[in-house]
């Protein structure tokens, strides 16, 4: 696909980016349904309570069969939080780390309160969806993260010592700006995650996974995204930890067939990097997304997180045709997320029409307010 940042998009090009955006966003969805049931369990709790294969369909969690966590919660906010930059841009205003903040403070209010605030006239349209407000697991470095006003940033992160996998399970919209170069890319995966997570291997993680989406969601192949992303990775401090288990990803397929024990192996103990490596090993060696997504989470790790990443994956590569049609008929809140996915397909791809200088649609700056 053609990357362009302007509003030249051919009748095929915009049909197959929108199809990766909503790949990307139902994957790592599904994926999060998926694997939230067993988040913990080891294999042997996981074949005794579903059976020899482990778990291979959607199961109750949360209350019912489909339910996602706080990583998807998370990533549609990251979503809109990237509508909104680009809408502020009218103003004058542009710094997306701030934008995403806001976004995230929007999530966090989720958490806090009983349901929509309708004195919020900056809210915005997600943030108004009470499916949001059920509050699944969030982890503490985001609770202390979006806890107040403060934003953490690289110079001074919050949780600097913070190593799991929660900022990398958000960040695969950044990887569907294709107009962006893939540095600037990674630049803005890095500043958002260490709001959250200030070690350099969570937040060198959540840049690394947000350059293979984006090279996927510009129709390149996994095995080359991850080799883009170990590039990324050579110049920036700290990102040993982060390559090393890429490359061990990436060595693993050619070692016979998967298994829950190597997946294990690459996960390791639930940390962004390793979690991280069993998704691209997951995604790589699956024979289709079903299989990919159950290699995932039939581990003892973060299944949630492994699901939602291999998920976002697969979907950014194979597109929404890919992912398994009953899996998401049952899946909670798909109708905001297909409309927050087809939004921001037509905001970066037909965005002067939507607003600026000649005019705005007021429906849409009502969906996407240019204020907080």
């Amino acid at each position: 696909m053609t990357a362009t940042s302007g509003a030249v998009w051919g009748r095929a090009e915009q049909q197959d980016f929108r199809s990766r955006v909503r790949g990307t966003l139902l994957g790592g969805a599904v994926g999060d349904a998926l694997g939230a049931p067993v988040d913990g369990l080891t294999i042997e709790e996981i074949r005794a309570e579903y059976g020899v294969e482990g778990l291979v369909d959607l199961t109750f969690g949360f209350g019912r069969r489909g339910a996602v966590t706080h990583h998807t919660q998370l990533t549609l906010f990251t979503v809109d939080g990237l509508i909104r930059a680009q809408v502020r841009r009218d103003t004058g205003a542009w710094h997306p780390p701030t934008d995403l903040h806001r976004a995230y403070l929007r999530w966090a209010a989720t958490q806090r309160d009983w349901g929509p605030d309708e004195r919020r006239k900056d809210d915005g349209w997600l943030a108004r969806e009470e499916w949001l407000y059920a509050r699944r697991d969030p982890s503490r470095a985001l609770l202390i993260g979006f806890g107040d006003e403060h934003m953490g940033t690289l110079e001074a992160p919050k949780s600097p010592g913070e190593l799991g996998p929660e900022a990398v399970a958000r960040s695969a919209p950044f990887g569907l700006l294709v107009g962006w170069e893939p540095q600037l890319v990674a630049q803005l995966a890095v500043e958002c995650a260490a709001q959250t997570h200030g070690h350099p291997a969570a937040y060198l993680s959540a840049g690394a996974y947000a350059v293979i989406v984006h090279a996927l969601a510009r129709g390149e192949s996994l095995d080359g995204a991850v080799q883009r992303a170990l590039a990324m990775l050579a110049a920036r401090p700290g990102h040993q930890p982060v390559s090393d288990a890429l490359q061990y990803a990436l060595g693993a397929v050619r070692q016979g067939m998967p298994t829950p024990a190597r997946v294990e192996e690459l996960a390791g103990d639930g940390a962004a990097d390793g979690l991280l490596a069993a998704a691209v090993y997951c995604a790589l060696v699956g024979e289709d997304v079903r299989h990919g997504l159950c290699l995932a989470v039939n581990q003892a790790g973060p299944s949630g997180a492994a699901g939602a990443l291999t998920g976002g994956l697969l979907g950014a590569l194979h597109g929404e045709t890919a992912l398994p049609p009953a899996w998401l008929a049952e899946l909670e809140g798909r109708p905001t997320i297909l409309e927050l996915a087809d939004d921001f397909a037509m905001e970066m791809t037909q965005g002067p029409a939507l607003h600026g200088p000649a005019g705005s649609s007021p429906g849409w700056l009502a969906k996407y307010p240019r204020g907080a």
